[in-house]
């Protein structure tokens, strides 16, 4: 019986992208590279500084909470393939290929592994993150389908990590841990390194998943991968985008004094991670679904400016979160589960409803090319170099440059 490592090894091996998956990739790349050199001042940035090139990126394009998301398996994959594959990758003009790759591998374990996994408190993008970097560093150092399962199956000791590091320096620091993992791993495959490829369908039975539903069929990456357009969880996303909404429609964002109460309402699953309900600073200001309330009525873009130490102990930012109230519905299994609904109550006795599923930025409301467009610019804002002038041949020598 052929394992999952073998079966996703022979896969990434014989991949063909086609022009969707290209665009998908250039997207990626663009988007990763770009929320890391925004994150090239902060201080956990700094302290990974002296970590191998891959995980050290991986930290920077982490750290800040603003890198994409494959819905299906609540991973952060790109913030994991891009550095894996620019690392390692020598050879001009692969690099999109085994960044599709490794996505694709990361994308159908995190499936395999599903919502059970991550609602037990794993943190998908490491443990699912570890043998995707793998794969990916494997096909861009040129290895054959049998080399490419032996780094997976290298990389299983290393598929760890827990949401409970969320709103601390160690959940991007674990993230960088599982990438370096990675790309030892598929060295070490390259070197000759054998490793018995069922390991990985072993681990995956170990932490809940289903080794049966890996399905090597569809696009390179399956259900395709959402962009945030706020510099925090992804569970954050819609309540962020709906009040603000909201906000502007109404005219409260020239007076949010006059708010008294904030009621939301959502299914349990889309609050998981956000595990921060009076945060004290920044990093625990992107798991807080009170916090993010108040910034976007404070607020009139809930970007890098509202996730400062300085703006969550704001007095009207903590007033604001001191009036949510949020009303869980039971069940759930994914972060966009049913629907989001919003009441705000002011002084004057008007209450103010509003209700989203997708916000912007998700595979059902791709983001617009200006709303992709403007995301860049803030993120490289002060820096002498154009995305538009990004390519999978020089995005390591940008990154080699202001990440040193």
């Amino acid at each position: 019986m052929t394992s999952v490592a073998e079966t996703l090894a022979e896969w990434a091996a014989d991949l063909r992208p086609d022009p969707a998956d290209l665009d998908l990739a250039h997207r990626s790349l663009l988007d990763t590279v770009a929320v890391a050199l925004a994150a090239r001042d902060h201080r956990v940035a700094r302290l990974a500084a002296d970590l191998p090139e891959g995980a050290r990126w991986a930290v920077a394009g982490h750290v800040l909470d603003f890198d994409d998301l494959h819905m299906p398996s609540t991973a952060h994959v790109s913030v994991v393939c891009v550095p894996a594959v620019l690392a390692v990758s020598k050879q001009a003009g692969g690099g999109a290929r085994a960044y599709l790759a490794a996505a694709g591998v990361m994308a159908r374990l995190g499936t395999a592994l599903g919502w059970r996994h991550y609602s037990a408190g794993w943190h998908a993008t490491c443990t699912a993150g570890a043998p995707a970097a793998a794969a990916g560093a494997a096909v861009a150092l040129g290895l054959p389908a049998e080399r490419i399962a032996a780094a997976m199956a290298l990389a299983v000791p290393a598929a760890g990590g827990v949401q409970r590091a969320f709103g601390t320096d160690a959940k991007s620091l674990q993230v960088g841990f599982a990438v370096e993992a990675g790309i030892r791993a598929a060295r070490l495959a390259a070197a000759g390194a054998r490793a018995d490829p069922a390991a990985l369908d072993a681990w995956l039975g170990l932490v809940g998943g289903d080794p049966s539903a890996v399905d090597p069929s569809g696009p390179s990456v399956p259900n395709g991968l959402a962009i945030k357009l706020y510099p925090c969880c992804y569970a954050l996303q819609r309540p962020i985008n709906v009040l603000a909404e909201l906000s502007a429609l109404s005219g409260l964002s020239a007076d949010p004094a006059a708010v008294r109460r904030i009621v939301l309402r959502t299914p349990e699953a889309t609050v998981l991670p956000l595990i921060h309900h009076r945060p004290e600073d920044g990093l625990q200001g992107k798991f807080s679904l009170e916090y993010a309330a108040a910034a976007a009525l404070l607020d009139t873009y809930a970007g890098f400016g509202s996730f400062t130490d300085e703006a969550v102990r704001r007095e009207e930012a903590r007033r604001l979160t001191g009036l949510v109230e949020t009303k869980l519905d039971p069940g759930g299994d994914w972060l966009l589960d049913g629907e989001l609904e919003a009441e705000v109550h002011t002084a004057d006795g008007t209450v103010l409803r509003v209700r989203q599923q997708y916000p912007p930025g998700s595979p059902a409301r791709p983001p617009t090319a200006d709303q992709l467009a403007a995301k860049l610019a803030d993120c490289v804002a002060g820096l002498d170099t154009d995305p538009a002038s990004w390519t999978w041949d020089n995005a390591a020598d940008i990154l080699r440059r202001y990440l040193p």
